[in-house]
């Protein structure tokens, strides 16, 4: 289960606004230093199917998490985080072994994964 709080929540909704799009899409990649990255992106209805992606209706918009992730970020807690420097999601992984100084590139603990 992915959790999205309600800065998340109205984040989501204002990038689809702003973006004239369906759905914020959350995937996970290979790379970075750590080998492994979340990848966000922003995408009309015909690219979001069903057969691919788990959705999460957000106000006015749709947080599609691509199914193939589902397994390392069930768990997570989704938020987006403003302050005086910067802003951006954050994700609360359980299933995260390690993260790099950058913010974007994760490791697993593949236990922790694959028992899901």
């Amino acid at each position: 289960m992915i959790t999205v709080t309600g800065n998340a929540n109205l984040k989501v909704s204002e990038l689809c606004q702003e973006h004239d799009c369906y759905a914020v899409t959350l995937d996970i990649k290979g790379g970075g230093c750590g080998g492994f990255e979340y990848d966000w992106k922003v995408a009309q209805k015909e690219e979001v199917k069903d057969t691919d992606y788990f959705l999460i209706q957000c106000d006015t918009g749709i947080l599609a998490v691509h199914k193939d992730a589902q397994a390392y970020l069930a768990g997570t807690e989704i938020d987006y985080i403003r302050n005086v420097f910067n802003q951006h999601f954050e994700l609360r992984n359980p299933n995260v072994a390690s993260e790099c100084g950058c913010g974007i590139s994760i490791n697993f603990d593949m236990d922790k994964v694959t028992a899901l």
